[in-house]
């Protein structure tokens, strides 16, 4: 069965079978996807090695316009996209559970643990395999997010507390990373350096195989915990109270969020800012909660990944700018006008 039908709130909405789909989420993520495809096509074909599309089209590519595409842009581009999708979706999630809008990994310090313990790895074993750094992450990050629970407690209910909690947290884990840093073994300190300040310059298929299978484990996940989410945004009690059981939810969505995020860590490095920007823009284009909102701000990280990437390599081509850079000079605008434009609309009404 499909058709149209409306919400009790007059928001149009897109029956398929028993799903109800906003009308406006479903354009707005095709919207999404329209861009990352374009996105995408820009970033494989432009650079420093230019690849025309009908010589790709065609299959007639030099050896090194072939290296260019295979070699280095098509991992640097869904290596990219994968992290900015599983650390949107993580500050989602960190936002309903402690019902603050800027709760991000970066700020709660589950970043900086994932680096530590992989800073440390890296230190006594330098040769260590791709494959073992997203574990090492997890370790990290899930130790910090027990640390929190720990010093907080669970008797919070603004989700402030763990919030100051976490940056402190956070700041004393980036000390003591700035510290190791210098016991780094120097045949990697360059890279480990690169790696802190949010990187694609190591890209490979290596380290996009190391991703894939934790995003894949994650889909199904996601799933799950997008219905939990729109009881958590109304706060614990009332999730509980619209029989959430809590004691189950909370912590598997905890531990989902902690393992997206050190993930991403460990592929790209720390990107700050981008569990913050990705969800409020979702909001502010379609304000909508739940998996709808997961899903269309994990489009939108990967978005917005992929055009500070391709930003990156059209304005600096001989000079290497960290990705988290390049993602704060383009997000931080997008951000003040939507907090601008959000201003006037209040003011307005």
């Amino acid at each position: 069965m499909m058709g149209f039908e409306h919400s009790t709130s007059g928001r149009r909405l897109w029956r398929v079978g028993g799903l109800l789909l906003p009308v406006s989420a479903i354009i707005l993520g095709l919207v999404l996807m329209v861009l990352i495809m374009g996105l995408a096509g820009l970033s494989l074909l432009l650079g420093t090695t230019e690849i025309p599309l009908a010589s790709l089209w065609n299959g007639a590519l030099t050896d090194a316009q072939a290296f260019a595409l295979w070699d280095v842009r098509l991992p640097r581009l869904l290596l990219g996209a994968l992290a900015g999708w599983n650390l949107a979706m993580t500050g989602v999630m960190l936002q309903a559970l402690s019902r603050n809008p800027i709760a991000e990994p970066g700020l709660l310090g589950l970043s900086q643990g994932a680096m530590l313990t992989i800073l440390v790895t890296l230190i006594v074993m330098p040769h260590i395999n791709l494959v073992w750094l997203p574990l090492v992450a997890i370790l990290g990050g899930s130790a910090v997010a027990f640390l929190l629970i720990g010093l907080v407690g669970r008797s919070t209910q603004t989700g402030l507390e763990i919030l100051l909690m976490g940056i402190a947290v956070d700041t004393v884990l980036s000390s003591l990373n700035g510290v190791l840093l210098l016991y780094t073994p120097p045949e990697t300190s360059y890279s480990v350096s690169a790696w802190l300040s949010g990187s694609l310059f190591q890209a490979s298929w290596d380290s996009v195989s190391s991703l894939l299978p934790w995003l894949l484990i994650s889909v199904p996940a996601v799933i799950w915990v997008g219905r939990a989410l729109s009881r958590y945004e109304l706060g614990e009690d009332m999730a509980a109270a619209l029989g959430e059981s809590t004691r189950v939810s909370r912590p598997m969505i905890l531990v989902l969020a902690v393992t997206m995020s050190s993930v991403a860590v460990s592929a790209v490095g720390p990107v700050t800012f981008l569990g913050i920007l990705a969800p409020h823009l979702v909001s502010w284009l379609c304000p909508l909660s739940g998996c709808i909102r997961l899903w269309l701000a994990g489009l939108m990280g990967a978005l917005l990944v992929i055009a500070a990437d391709l930003f990156t390599r059209l304005m600096s081509a001989n000079t290497p700018v960290p990705l988290g850079l390049s993602l704060i000079v383009i997000g931080v605008p997008m951000f003040i006008v939507m907090m601008r434009v959000r201003s006037f609309g209040s003011r307005s009404r």
